[in-house]
């Protein structure tokens, strides 16, 4: 399976980006369950609205996650999208935001 960047460029036409396979809803419960294993803390201590930073997340750590989201979504993510998406919230809404666009 070919894998296509899912940072939006302008250039970019609708039909060129691949569909994310997650809701809203389901990128959150992602990132949650994600991030509360990573800091090994239950999910109900993370607060989508707070950065990512905030737990402690370091550039290193935020390419891992990318990564694996990217996993997860079937697609590759910029490995800085966490700087334009800071929070659990704004990431998921932008990721969710994409698959609505194209769909």
């Amino acid at each position: 399976m070919e894998r296509k960047n899912l940072q939006i460029d302008s250039t970019l036409k609708a039909s060129e980006v691949l569909k994310t396979k997650g809701t809203v809803a389901e990128i959150k419960a992602w990132l949650i369950s994600y991030l509360a294993a990573a800091l090994e803390i239950p999910s109900d201590e993370i607060d989508i609205t707070l950065p990512l930073n905030s737990y402690g997340l370091d550039s290193s750590a935020a390419v891992s996650l990318t990564g694996d989201l990217g996993d997860f979504l079937e697609c590759q993510l910029e490995p800085d999208l966490l700087i334009d998406y800071p929070t659990i919230e704004a990431l998921a809404q932008h990721l969710g935001d994409i698959e609505e666009i194209i769909l």
